[in-house]
């Protein structure tokens, strides 16, 4: 999402603070105008009392109003959302900036060390509150009610990872020494008669290692379908379960993919079409140089998981919405194009469907075409 709107306060005496987070401490840099003096701190992880001091003591030094306002920003990372809300509590103006949209110099060698990146995030702080856009892209910082909501979903995706990642590992042990047999719950039990490509019992260590990972398989198993009910939980709350049940009255769509947009997509301040393909990184970026014109494929920026649901859905629109608009549109442009213009194509299918559905959601204009669920 790009940087948010608001008017030029250059003129307005203000205290600007670039901090710079890691995980033994965080660097403070303090300034009030472009190119002016500057002062740099260094507090503790989360140390509210010191950056208190450090503000009070930057604006002795830099002859601030006691009054005056304090903007501060710092680069999305491991961190995620509680710096914000520290600063925000302490009273300061903070902004959360994409740390792969900050300008940063060509050279193949250049100077980097805390201070001078502290200055240089300073100075675009500067730059952003005098009215520039297009320079970085601020992050939008959910409530704390809806971060949390999204762990159900989240949990879930990542068990069904583990899940399939220990299967494969069981079914690659067993093919490794020419075993094949069903993974069942009745696997422990039979474990003992599994034959090698020789017709001879498996050996101990490779029925430990099975059995281990058997175990492990279990407990994810167990914990997945725990993660289930957590969902379907956090689901029925409003306003995800107003958009999940909105969501699955489309044909095509079933509820595992509606929570994961409603939880990811959807509940995001999303306000154009351009930001929601932004979003999912289902946009392509183009590099044109005087006449050479070359597309270098997908951005893959915004969110992964979004992504991967994107896909899913547009193969399964393609299915259960015949008719549609978007359908007609595929067919007509990539049917009958060969395997590599058809993958293209649902690229581009699941970036207009995912316009469609925010659309849909958003503004209720159903997608042209489309059939609803008896």
């Amino acid at each position: 999402m790009t940087s948010t709107t608001h008017r030029s306060e250059s003129s307005a005496a203000a205290l600007y603070v670039a901090v710079e987070l890691s995980a033994a401490e965080w660097g403070v840099t303090l300034g009030t105008t472009p190119g002016g003096r500057t002062v740099h701190r260094r507090v503790g992880v989360g140390d509210g009392a010191a950056l208190t001091a450090a503000f009070q003591a930057a604006r002795v030094v830099l002859g601030v109003p006691a009054g005056a306002a304090i903007r501060s920003c710092y680069e999305a990372g491991g961190e995620g959302f509680w710096p914000h809300r520290l600063l925000t509590s302490l009273g300061v103006d903070n902004v959360v900036v994409d740390s792969s949209s900050i300008e940063v110099s060509r050279r193949a060698k250049h100077a980097k060390t805390d201070r001078l990146d502290g200055a240089r995030l300073l100075r675009l702080l500067l730059r952003h509150w005098q009215g520039e856009r297009g320079m970085w892209h601020v992050v939008h910082v959910p409530a704390p009610a809806l971060e949390d909501r999204r762990h159900a979903n989240r949990t879930r995706t990542m068990l069904q990872i583990e899940r399939t990642r220990y299967r494969n590992r069981l079914h690659a042990l067993l093919r490794l020494h020419g075993a094949r047999t069903r993974l069942d719950a009745t696997f422990p039990a039979r474990l003992a008669d599994v034959r090698d490509w020789a017709g001879a019992p498996l050996a101990p260590g490779v029925q430990g290692r099975l059995r281990t990972l058997w175990t492990l398989l279990t407990a994810v198993e167990t914990a997945r379908a725990e993660a289930r009910r957590a969902e379907a939980v956090a689901v029925a709350s409003a306003p995800a379960g107003a958009c999940v049940r909105r969501l699955t009255q489309l044909r095509g769509i079933g509820a595992r993919g509606a929570t994961v947009l409603a939880d990811e997509l959807f509940s995001r301040d999303l306000r154009t079409r351009r930001e929601v393909g932004g979003i999912t990184g289902l946009v392509s970026a183009p590099h044109q140089s005087g006449t050479r014109r070359v597309d270098q494929g997908l951005t893959r920026g915004g969110l992964p998981r979004v992504r991967h649901i994107a896909g899913q859905l547009a193969w399964a629109w393609l299915r259960y919405q015949p008719t549609s608009a978007l359908s007609r549109w595929y067919r007509a442009r990539f049917a009958g194009r060969g395997v590599v213009a058809q993958r293209i194509g649902i690229v581009a299918l699941a970036r207009r469907l995912m316009v469609a559905l925010w659309r849909y959601v958003t503004f209720d204009v159903v997608p042209e075409g489309a059939r609803m669920t008896a």
